[in-house]
């Protein structure tokens, strides 16, 4: 029997509504991302370190299935997915060692990088074994070396990606605060101290902020996911000092990279 055109048009819709429902058009709009070669570089925020369960393959990169790229890389199947992010990796490594698997057909690319450049680790490390002014004297000589000679650095390994990866999609994702000021935590770090180290990784993220704008890349800010998650909250999503591993104290735990990071790179991506 020949349908009308109205009843043809009804019959349309009504397959569009049964796709919707179903999950069929989502699966056929999500098919793009097979398409993908995906790169993930950057520092121990990217590798995953503090989640956990870290490939042995990857020594002391510590790389994890458990980090936001290979989350994302495992929910979106890309056609290509290298993984070289590495714990304790600053601008210079990324750019000496993590570009290889860049190329013309590279359609993404994420990173974080800028924290070991600023001294992340001896800044935490002076803040929890000196006096308040002394960390707050650290926190300020960070800030001064974000202002004077980050944005170079910044500069560089962007230009490096861009001109190994010339049509790719790049998203640069900054830190998280470390702490819920006025939170539960009734030992450890003073107010101050907590209150300058803040400040310290809002002054970083600004930052990279502007020098991946400049780049045409986009920046993808992790602070609002992680809000309420901050260490002295109560369900914090970052290691505080972890003394049975302390190289993972101040990263985001499991829950950091699947409940913070990955969905502002899905949103990004």
């Amino acid at each position: 029997m020949k349908l009308s055109r109205a009843a043809a048009l009804s019959s349309s819709l009504l397959l569009s509504a049964v796709l919707a429902l179903t999950g069929a058009g989502a699966a056929q709009a999500d098919s793009s991302a097979a398409a993908l070669d995906y790169a993930a570089l950057g520092d121990s925020y990217s590798s995953g370190v503090g989640a956990g369960y870290y490939d042995s393959a990857s020594g002391n990169c510590k790389r994890t299935t458990r980090a936001y790229p290979a989350l994302w890389a495992a929910a979106n199947a890309p056609s290509s997915f290298a993984f070289t992010a590495c714990s304790g990796a600053r601008t210079t490594d990324v750019t000496a060692t993590q570009l290889g698997p860049l190329s013309a057909a590279t359609d993404l690319v994420s990173l974080t990088v800028g924290g070991n450049d600023a001294g992340f680790a001896d800044v935490m490390t002076t803040c929890v074994t000196q006096s308040e002014a002394t960390c707050i004297a650290r926190v300020n000589e960070a800030k001064r070396y974000v202002d004077t000679t980050l944005p170079g650095r910044l500069d560089t390994v962007y230009s490096a990606i861009r001109n190994k990866a010339p049509s790719a999609h790049v998203v640069v994702l900054g830190y998280p605060r470390f702490y819920q000021l006025g939170g539960g935590c009734v030992a450890g770090l003073t107010e101050n101290e907590r209150r300058a180290i803040n400040g310290g990784a809002d002054h970083l993220n600004a930052a990279t902020a502007k020098r991946a704008a400049d780049h045409g890349f986009t920046f993808a800010d992790v602070v609002p996911a992680f809000t309420g998650h901050e260490i002295c909250s109560g369900a914090s999503w970052l290691h505080s000092v972890n003394w049975l591993n302390i190289g993972e104290s101040y990263h985001p735990t499991a829950s950091g990279q699947s409940g913070g990071y990955l969905p502002v790179f899905r949103a990004a991506a």
